[in-house]
């Protein structure tokens, strides 16, 4: 039975059980956002899987045809967490099982809401797009979500909500889904390189590996938790670091010298834009 205290009453369908789905139901089962026993994950074969998460976190799970059905028909919210090349199929299936009023959240990259109600059959269909990135694996989450029309204060609250459990919600029109995952989507992947040549210059300078390591994983928390405490603009706090002639003020040159701010925005760019090509082929596969 659902807890009260809890801050979600609705029954939650995890349509899908990897690796995001798991990170999305463990910060809401583990900040008691939502009772294990409100959460049902589905997937197609393995229930080894299932049991996994079940012994994890207290959620049932199935992969029988008839229950699937049964508890697709009895939830209020679907969180689609299947791959994009099931889709098509998973969505023809669901838009005859789910009510008019269910409130359908994609976690599929590049499927735009009008293909999920197209796919689905049900042009009315409450909808809700997100883009999370792998930093909710552990909690400190970005999402990016963007509402069909339609959907209630609520729902809307509600869907915020399950996302919040994971890290920081990012609100936003859909045309700039794209233009988020470039920054917080991929960005973990621009820190991590810039991490990689931290590493191999302390390596260089003399330091052992596991040094080389562990500095810089903390000079990069360290700056992040600098911009979140102190509440300044990261172009402040360098200026600060940054003595006239000194030894950051060569570093920062050199850095300038590879345009390395240029380089990062163009990435970021280009990141977008591969991302509207990528969700533009997959929307030609799944309605083919």
């Amino acid at each position: 039975m659902t807890s009260p205290s809890t801050q979600i009453q609705e029954r939650i369908c995890f349509f899908g059980a990897g690796s995001m789905a798991e990170a999305v139901a463990r910060g809401l089962v583990e900040g008691s956002v939502v009772s294990p026993e409100s959460i049902t994950f589905l997937n197609r074969s393995d229930q080894a899987k299932l049991d996994g998460l079940k012994q994890r976190y207290g959620t049932p799970g199935t992969n029988d045809p008839a229950e699937k059905e049964q508890v697709l028909r009895d939830s209020s919210i679907v969180i689609l967490a299947m791959k994009p090349k099931d889709a098509a199929e998973a969505l023809n299936q669901l838009g005859t099982l789910i009510q008019p009023q269910t409130v359908v959240v994609s976690m599929i990259a590049g499927l735009s809401i009008a293909t999920l109600r197209g796919l689905l059959g049900q042009p009315q269909q409450p909808i809700v797009r997100t883009m999370p990135n792998t930093s909710s694996g552990i909690g400190l989450g970005v999402t990016g979500m963007s509402y069909s029309e339609g959907l209630s204060s609520e729902q809307k609250q509600t869907s915020r909500l399950l996302f919040e459990a994971v890290g920081i919600v990012v609100e936003t029109e859909e045309s700039k889904i794209d233009a988020l995952t470039g920054i917080s989507g991929s960005g973990p992947a621009y820190v991590y390189y810039m991490m990689e040549a931290l590493i191999e210059a302390a390596k260089l300078g003399g330091m052992t590996a596991e040094q080389a390591r562990d500095m810089t994983i903390q000079t990069v928390l360290g700056a992040a938790e600098m911009v979140r405490q102190t509440g300044e603009e990261p172009a402040e706090l360098r200026r600060k670091v940054t003595s006239p002639n000194g030894a950051t003020q060569a570093a920062i040159a050199k850095l300038d010298e590879s345009d390395f701010y240029g380089a990062v925005v163009r990435a970021a760019a280009r990141c977008s834009e591969r991302s509207a090509e990528m969700g533009q082929d997959l929307e030609k596969q799944v309605k083919a």
